[in-house]
């Protein structure tokens, strides 16, 4: 399971015009399931996440959790984290999740992120979304399940 993380004074998402997700200070997660991922590589990304020392303390340095700021945390199911562009111009994504196997896992991370912070708010999936956000620092970061187990980089 792959996430881009951006830390965020704000974030929101729009479909067909219409709002239908909005958090203040906190984290959006961009969110890709690959074809072996499980519930597993969603509860310990959720929990690498939550605990990510990303926010600065009184002194200004990266030290606090989004746990311990009390942030919120906006997810977005993003299948073209997946993209393998090592062959020719056009992005495959056969190392992403059929859409019913993603859909499962995204809806499972969501239940377990909402389990452990007071504020979690989601994107639609499959949805054609329009992503609004406010990048602070900027700071992103990137993270696959896989890789940081130690396991080897999977293609795509």
């Amino acid at each position: 399971m792959r996430a881009l993380i951006q830390r965020v004074d704000g974030a929101s998402i729009t479909v067909d015009g219409k709002e239908i997700s909005r958090i203040g200070r906190g984290v959006l997660v961009l969110l890709g399931v690959g074809r072996s991922d499980s519930k597993e590589d969603a509860e310990y990304l959720l929990d690498k996440i939550i605990n990510l020392r990303i926010f600065e303390d009184a002194d200004g340095k990266m030290n606090l959790s989004l746990l311990e700021t009390g942030g919120e945390m906006l997810v977005v199911s993003q299948f073209t984290l997946w993209a393998d562009c090592r062959k020719g111009r056009r992005p495959s994504f056969t190392g992403a999740a059929e859409p019913q196997t993603a859909k499962n896992l995204y809806r499972h991370f969501v239940e377990a992120a909402r389990g452990r912070l007071d504020r979690v708010r989601e994107g639609e999936f499959q949805a054609m979304m329009k992503v609004g956000l406010v990048n602070d620092g900027p700071v992103t970061i990137l993270l696959d399940s896989e890789t940081l187990r130690g396991g080897t980089q999977r293609p795509g």
